[in-house]
């Protein structure tokens, strides 16, 4: 029973880290800037209900469908930090309020499900929890390590609203541009480090 406990625990603290549910605060309320309260809520709930969506369908069939693909794990990463970039600029350059308000786009299904909550970090990490799965009980723990990552990561989004009480829409703009900044950090470091495994794989 400790064994699956500890293998529990290390999925749990890993995916917390490369999800970083308190690091989602500001790029939740930047991409849901203006939006009413019950509609962040809803936010808040549809993002972590389709990173939970995504994470699962990898970790059961992520491995069949990048092979069946010809796709390597390196180019998923690289793909995702391509659209990370994306966003980042838009939030670097203030676009991304004016482009939700006239496309009526949900960000909870991207890029909030996917690929800044349910990303290829996160992906990759739990298809190499699903490869050390040995037995139900393992399997049982891969799934309550992944189901509350994603709980804590609801929890975290869903009372963020209490932060846009304090800060009001001006400070949503300021954590806006910071989180633009630290979010093209992220994401040219998935584009360097998938690159970096593409060489590896053709050496």
């Amino acid at each position: 029973m400790g064994s699956e406990w500890r293998f529990f625990g290390e999925v749990f603290v890993t995916l917390f880290v490369i999800v970083d549910p308190p690091g989602t605060i500001p790029l939740f309320l930047s991409l849901t800037s203006g939006r009413s309260a019950a509609v962040r809520r809803k936010t808040a709930w549809q993002a972590a209900s389709v990173a939970l969506l995504v994470i699962t369908a990898f970790a059961l069939f992520g491995q069949q469908l990048l092979d069946y693909l010809g796709i390597t794990l390196p180019a998923l990463q690289c793909a995702g930090g391509l659209l990370l970039l994306l966003v980042a600029l838009q939030l670097l350059t203030g676009q991304e309020s004016e482009t939700v308000a006239s496309r009526d786009v949900n960000v909870a299904l991207v890029p909030l499900g996917t690929p800044l909550l349910a990303g290829p970090g996160a992906i990759v990490a739990t298809m190499v929890f699903v490869r050390r799965v040995d037995g139900p009980a393992d399997a049982v723990a891969l799934a309550a390590g992944v189901v509350a990552v994603h709980f804590v990561l609801w929890l975290t989004m869903r009372y963020s609203l209490v932060i846009i009480r304090v800060i009001r829409e001006s400070g949503v703009v300021l954590v806006s541009r910071i989180a633009g900044l630290l979010l093209s950090a992220i994401a040219v470091q998935l584009v360097a480090d998938a690159v970096r495994g593409l060489i590896n794989e053709g050496a």
